[in-house]
């Protein structure tokens, strides 16, 4: 089950992740939240040395601890 996060305001976003590979070619894995699971990019936690936090719009982020 995708890992899951209620903001204040009530909605209910989920982690992902993709890896891409950036214009210098290194391969780079970029953290998101969504509103609907995508199966192929949910994450089941919060990876190490992260943590969620809420911005003022109410959006999750990842931060590093």
């Amino acid at each position: 089950m995708a890992f899951s996060f209620k903001n204040s305001k009530g909605k209910t976003y989920f982690l992902h992740a993709k890896k891409v590979q950036r214009a210098g070619g290194k391969v780079t894995t970029l953290f998101y939240f969504a509103g609907d699971v995508r199966p192929n990019e949910a994450l089941d936690s919060v990876p190490a040395g992260y943590e969620v936090v809420e911005m003022k719009t109410g959006m999750p982020v990842l931060k590093k601890k």
